[in-house]
């Protein structure tokens, strides 16, 4: 007889989704595909990852393993071959599997194990989707920032026979969020108070007053997203909603969130009304309502009341505890922070016209306020898309980029802009480690900062770390999922593809990216490095075409010089594929 021993092992609990009913509509199909999974997907990855399969009844697999990261890569593995294997079916056949994995302490008695760790998981498993895993706060706490997934927190469940209530986290593929994103598919609410704030209505009767309106909304949506407790979705998503009366729910319903914060400006002489509406996007209540007539220099401080106002509504007992200032540090002249708002729809395009827009415009607003933060460090931010963009020399235009990125932080600390400037020139320059750590900054000073994730995602990707990049990219998608810069969001995952060597993919998200803006350079420039690498040298000659277009001087020496791409194996890739497209 065997000796009973006790073990911390990590548990993998699957089972097959409406396994009844496919074996009433047809047994031995059920059966006979049942056995196929295994003998062809699960048992294999199962030896890949090094587990053991302790319990096999039915529908049912209990697995072992002794790391839970080797047991949540089983799992997301095992998830992703059985949805490649499931789409080459008629859909009343899909055997689709939920799987829950926990870390625990069990009894092992022979071949068997049991105990409350191998309950947690079973119970895990049944709160996980069709198609999905679940995983318990022990084993996030293991693979947290380890895994290319991406995590949800579901919140605390009561379960049956576990005293105690159960921390569950769904587990994702960072390209499934992604795609579920642009695809405008249904958004799943995040774990924390949500809220979009849409652009202001200008009452105004006069359009050349749109930019003030749009100003006192952006600087709402500025103060609300550093606060890490509130999830705030990018100002380029809202603004999309720009001159349309869109329903309420139906805004909360395509952005996924709790709140939707809407309002209107008048302004007249000296003289501003503004009012602003919080509504619960779940049932088109209002939750809180007010009307601000003030001195036009009262701005900033309407705004302030109004952020204000909108958190108490939405968490007061969070608000209370907070405790910090809500927004950066005001210009000191209203026509310096008008220039900011009117260039911002310029900045983060990369393409040349609206670039040197945005770029005059910031010019301006310096000129009238020079330590005004926010136009020093985005003006930082156009000199380094210059670079990037093959439109100036790049050593003397990111000096200059980083001199005015610094001088930003100097001025105002708090306003992560300067931060993501800093980062950006870096992942320009090839400095991967010093790229990371500055939009780190950026990230935790404004968590909600969907621009400062995608620039992230990028860096990782030129870096080479393409999964860690596609999970900045999900986040960022998710803050902004109706964005006008998506087609930047589209090349950077291509860029991700392309590193892992998926020229096909790479070329299709290039491709999405130029449909969206013609005039992309750097997209174009990629989508002729895929191409050529994918073997369709007409779409890589047609796509360089366009390339050169835009960047004259394009060259391989001038890729071999400034490109982005860190390390020069992988650069060599992309340039083997310029030079298939017919670069020399």
């Amino acid at each position: 007889m065997q000796e009973q021993s006790r073990k911390l092992v990590a548990i993998l609990a699957a089972d097959v989704a409406g396994y009844s009913r496919l074996m009433s509509a047809d047994e031995a199909g059920t059966l006979a595909l049942l056995k196929k999974l295994r003998s062809e997907i699960l048992d294999p990855e199962i030896d890949r990852h090094a587990g053991r399969v302790v319990g096999s009844a039915g529908d049912s697999l209990l697995v072992e393993f002794a790391s839970a990261l080797s047991a949540v890569e089983c799992a997301m593995e095992m998830q992703r071959a059985l949805a490649k294997e499931n789409s080459n079916l008629p859909e009343d056949r899909r055997m689709a599997f939920r799987i829950g994995v926990n870390l625990g302490d069990v009894i092992a008695d022979g071949d068997t194990i049991y105990g409350e760790g191998v309950n947690v998981a079973a119970r895990l498993e049944k709160l996980a989707h069709p198609g999905a895993v679940c995983i318990g706060r022990n084993v996030y706490d293991q693979v947290k920032g380890k895994l290319p997934f991406v995590y949800r927190d579901l919140g605390e469940h009561k379960v049956h026979n576990i005293p105690e209530a159960v921390a569950v986290y769904a587990v994702d593929q960072p390209g499934n969020l992604i795609e579920q994103a642009l695809n405008a598919g249904p958004l799943v609410l995040p774990d924390k108070p949500s809220i979009a704030i849409l652009p202001f209505q200008n009452m105004s009767g006069d359009k050349e007053q749109d930019y003030f309106s749009d100003g006192i909304a952006e600087d709402i949506i500025t103060a609300l997203s550093k606060m890490r407790w509130i999830f705030v979705i990018a100002r380029n998503s809202t603004f999309a909603y720009k001159g349309k009366a869109p329903d309420v729910r139906q805004v909360a319903r395509e952005l996924g969130v709790q709140y939707v914060l809407e309002g209107s400006v008048r302004r007249a002489n000296d003289h501003l009304r503004v009012t602003a509406q919080l509504v619960d996007g779940a049932n088109g209540i209002h939750v809180w309502a007010e009307r601000y007539d003030r001195a036009l220099a009262d701005i900033f401080a309407v705004q302030d009341e109004i952020t204000m106002s909108v958190v108490a509504a939405i968490e007061p007992e969070l608000y209370a505890a907070e405790n910090l200032r809500l927004r950066n540090r005001s210009p000191e002249n209203l026509d310096a922070w008008g220039c900011v708002v009117r260039a911002m729809p310029y900045v983060w395009v990369w393409t040349v016209a609206e670039t040197e827009i945005g770029f005059n415009l910031l010019q301006r607003a310096i000129s009238i306020d020079p330590d005004y933060a926010r136009a020093t460090s985005l003006l930082g931010w156009l000199y380094a898309a210059r670079a990037h963009l093959g439109l100036a020399d790049p050593p003397q235009t990111l000096a200059t980029a980083m001199s005015l990125a610094q001088r930003g932080i100097d001025q105002d600390d708090s306003d992560a802009w300067g931060h993501v400037t800093v980062g950006y020139v870096h992942m320009v320059g090839r400095h991967f480690n010093e790229a990371v750590a500055a939009l780190g900054l950026a990230i935790d000073r404004n968590p909600s900062f969907a621009l400062a994730h995608m620039i992230l995602g990028s860096t990782y990707g030129y870096g080479g770390e393409a999964e860690n990049g596609m999970r900045h990219l999900a986040i960022a998608t998710r803050l902004s999922p109706r964005d006008s810069i998506q087609s930047a969001t589209l090349s950077t995952i291509g860029t991700c593809h392309f590193m892992r060597g998926r020229f096909a993919e790479a070329v299709d998200f290039q491709h999405r990216a130029v449909k969206l803006r013609p005039h992309f350079g750097t997209a174009w420039r990629s989508l002729a490095a895929a191409a050529g690498m994918a073997g369709d040298t007409v779409l890589a000659g047609m796509a360089l075409a366009e390339a050169t277009k835009l960047q004259p001087d394009l060259s391989i020496a001038w890729v071999e010089a400034y490109h982005p791409i860190v390390h020069s194996k992988d650069r060599a890739v992309y340039v083997e594929g310029l030079r298939r497209a017919g670069l020399h």
